[in-house]
């Protein structure tokens, strides 16, 4: 097998292994047979097209014209030419295919189910990564820039699954990019001859030329895997590492805490307003009277980066029992605690639990995980809301409109967290949240008045036909245009409101449902929504309605008119009580996001509030600092390898003429490596003068730098023959006149290449070879030289034990 089959096999297996990251966000997972498949008949048709040979560019077009042909064949044959030849049909096809892919991926949870789109972009995106690295590693002979489409693979899976691409499927990707690395090494060392040929071992056995280098090379490969999983461990902030051993979300926690990243549940949320017939996905029954406030509560949304509103990581522990109260909710407030019991359709498949809020005690089955800071509950191991039957306490929390105008500031570390707002938002958000809330004096004042512009007095319109829009202008184009369904309603008013200094975030879940016959509330598809939840101390997060015809309007935002139609605020039950609850304190189980907040009540929480404002600590400074110099550093490292390689050879050393022959020869080096460097590959086998004579031809020098590699070669000559070497004047100068020579007769990607990525660098490989097989043979000669001490007096007690026997 020739070598550059060899390194295109081993270019398909690395882009294959590589696309292993992406097999757990489908399923089933069979389209990677028809990936693999595909690869390798595009790198048949590579082989052959460099066999004939041809030229590069059409290389690269003959397995460009074959990889459409196949993804033709298979995805578009009734709309092409003979089932193969694309034409437009096809073409538009294709892109309509491409199309439903990307909203495929947007509606559907990891892992998605293999549609037609969905298929296309993998295995063309497999096929097109592919290309790509056999463009770079095996056509251009250039493996090391292979490594950044592979790597994008990687990203791109870890990126959709949150995080959550395991790091085996790294060490997969990783194997297979040394494998390619390893594959061009042995090819271009074949090609050295005996430059790189190294001594034989002590056994006298002839050692193959490329073997001590691929071996030198396995091993820095190793070292540089193992760098790249340890580094990660021993840096700040980076939650582990990729094999740290915190928890690694949804449906694959140990059960002893973790993180979570939500996937955002409004890619669906539209959709589901949307359906023709509506169908009931939950039932539930309560002993309140009053379900006109009976929100299901899914998520919340506080993460907003201008563009859209979505859910942060955050920290996970096991279910407590009772949950803790709800965060800023004080005794002054009335409150009553409802029992609901929710009963969940087959049909219907979540990850998060819906519950009304605030909850204060779950009993479900299966395993779950819970969220302090959300108070939510979510799927562990796979788990869902399928079919599920479970039972809520939850709190009625009934404030009054002047607890929520005398609520007093929150914590500073919570207004931080909260009241965040990009610099991309655009500047009308702001303005118009000003005007709207003109002549309030508090916050409360200033959400009421927000709510009622968007429900009542702003002329806005419901309607489930908008796009839900994207980009950082979204939100100023609903302002704008005024019609938009939920999803605009909640994203305006909380954006608007974080303007206004008002800890603000977003709710998705179900909107109270339809009261049946029998007493039970079923909940639709139709009752999807999202709602604001801004934060007043005292009350905690507190629900507003913006979004007209939807949902109820909190009692609390209603003035005391005559007529209206809300159901009179109820009196707290008999077993209410604002007393002292017997579980924990805050301060004793409090979340590390809580604290962070400054929020767990207690001792813990005033102690809290006299403590720094959180800022990252010096060591943390110092080891993304460190960490950043040294991503720029290597780059760069055999730039500065050279120079100073180049530096010490041409330094002041080599006057007198004890040490002129040290110097000249090592003069003489740098001129071999520095022709290396610009592609003129040493050849010991020739003496000075033909070697110099070599480099003059094939660097087609002028006469001003031929004649100082002549002179370089003489004064070789004379150290190798003469009995006592003469200083010789100005080889130092003789080598630069031949390096500049040289680079003004090259390409500006060979001087490129030679200043950034000089060939010479190999001498680093083969000093750490020897360095490391000299290391071998010391320790083996000790180990022989104890062993033959040892053995005569072992013997000699050995006998001795036999006589005594005898």
């Amino acid at each position: 097998m020739s070598g550059r089959t060899r390194l295109a096999l081993c270019a398909a297996a690395a882009t294959l292994a590589a696309s292993c990251a992406l097999l757990p966000l489908v399923s089933p997972a069979s389209w990677i047979l028809q990936a693999i498949l595909m690869l390798a008949v595009q790198s048949g048709v590579g082989a052959v097209a460099r066999r004939v040979p041809l030229a590069r560019p059409l290389t690269v077009a003959a397995q460009a014209l074959a990889t459409l042909m196949l993804l033709t064949l298979v995805f578009a044959r009734g709309q092409a030419f003979a089932g193969l030849f694309p034409g437009p049909e096809a073409f538009r096809h294709l892109a309509e295919l491409l199309r439903e892919g990307a909203d495929d991926v947007g509606r559907y949870a990891i892992p998605a189910p293999q549609t037609d789109g969905i298929r296309l972009m993998l295995v063309g995106g497999v096929l097109v990564i592919g290309l790509i690295v056999d463009t770079l590693a095996v056509t251009f002979r250039s493996a090391a820039p292979a490594g950044l489409p592979l790597l994008a693979v990687y990203s791109v899976a870890a990126g959709l699954s949150d995080g959550g691409a395991g790091w085996w499927w790294f060490l997969i990707a990783a194997a297979g990019y040394l494998v390619l690395l390893l594959a061009e090494g042995r090819d271009r060392l074949s090609q050295w001859g005996r430059v790189f040929s190294g001594a034989p071992r002590a056994g006298g056995g002839e050692q193959g030329g490329a073997t001590a280098p691929v071996r030198t090379g396995r091993r820095i490969g190793a070292l540089a895997l193992g760098i790249a999983l340890v580094v990660p461990l021993a840096l700040p902030a980076m939650q582990g590492g990729l094999l740290g051993g915190t928890g690694t979300g949804v449906g694959s926690g140990s059960g002893n805490g973790g993180t979570i990243s939500a996937v955002n549940p409004l890619v669906s949320l539209r959709d589901s307003l949307n359906v023709d017939e509506d169908h009931t996905v939950i039932t539930l029954r309560t002993d309140t009277s009053d379900t006109s406030n009976l929100y299901l509560r899914i998520l919340s949304l506080d993460d907003f980066d201008g563009t859209t509103w979505k859910p942060s990581q955050r920290h996970i522990v096991s279910v407590p029992d009772p949950l803790p109260a709800p965060l800023g909710l004080d005794g002054g407030v009335k409150r009553t605690e409802i029992t609901t019991t929710i009963s969940a359709a087959d049909s219907y498949v979540q990850d998060w639990l819906p519950m009304p809020y605030p909850p204060s005690a779950v009993r479900i089955k299966g395993s779950w995980r819970y969220e302090p800071v959300g108070m939510t509950l979510v799927g562990d191991h796979k788990q869902t809301t399928r079919g599920l039957t479970y039972e809520v306490k939850s709190l009625q929390v009934r404030p009054t409109a002047e607890q929520l105008a005398t609520a007093p500031e929150p914590s500073a570390a919570l207004r931080r967290e909260y009241t965040k707002v990009p610099k991309s938002l655009p500047a009308d958000v702001a303005s118009t949240a000003r005007r709207v809330t003109e002549g309030a004096t508090n916050h409360y004042e200033q959400a009421v008045e927000l709510q009622d512009w968007f429900a009542l007095d702003g002329g806005f319109q419901y309607d489930t036909q908008v796009e839900a829009g994207s980009g950082p202008r979204a939100i100023s184009r609903f302002l704008k245009d005024k019609r938009g369904f939920c999803v605009h309603y909640s994203f305006a008013m909380a954006a608007m409101a974080r303007t206004l200094g008002i800890p603000a975030r977003v709710a998705v879940g179900f909107a109270p449902g339809t009261l049946q016959s029998d007493g039970t509330v079923a909940v639709g598809l139709k009752d999807a929504h999202a709602w604001p939840e801004l934060y007043f101390e005292g009350v905690g997060w507190t629900r507003f309605e913006p979004t007209p015809t939807r949902g109820s309007v909190p009692a609390y935002t209603q003035s005391d008119t005559p007529g209206t139609s809300l159901p009179e605020q109820t009196a707290p039950s008999q077993d209410a009580s604002t007393a002292p609850s017997a579980a924990p304190s805050a301060n004793q189980s409090c979340p590390p996001e809580l604290r962070r907040l400054q929020e767990c009540g207690g001792p813990s929480a005033q102690a809290g509030q006299v403590q720094g404002d959180g800022g990252p600590k010096w060591y943390a400074v110092l080891g993304w600092t460190l960490g950043g110099l040294l991503v720029l550093a290597l780059p760069l490292s055999p730039l500065l390898w050279r120079r100073r390689m180049r530096a010490v050879r041409l330094g002041a050393h080599g006057r007198g003429e004890a040490d002129a022959g040290p110097h000249i020869l090592a003069v003489w080096q740098e001129l071999g490596d520095t022709a290396w460097d610009f592609g003129i590959l040493p050849d010991e086998s020739q003496t000075p003068r033909r070697a110099a004579a070599r480099i003059v031809r094939l660097g087609r020098l002028d006469e001003v730098a031929a004649a100082s590699a002549h002179r370089l070669a003489d004064a070789v000559e004379q150290v190798l023959y003469a009995p006592r070497p003469r200083p010789v004047a100005g080889l130092a100068e003789d080598v630069r006149r031949v390096a500049g020579g040289l680079r003004d007769t090259s390409s500006r990607r060979t001087r490129l290449r030679a200043a950034l990525a000089p060939r010479s660098m190999a001498r680093v490989v083969w000093a750490a070879s020897a360095r490391w097989n000299a290391l071998g043979s010391r320790v083996s000669a000790r180990v022989a030289a104890r062993t033959t001490l040892r053995g005569p007096s072992e013997q000699q007690g050995s006998g001795d034990g036999a006589g005594a026997s005898g």
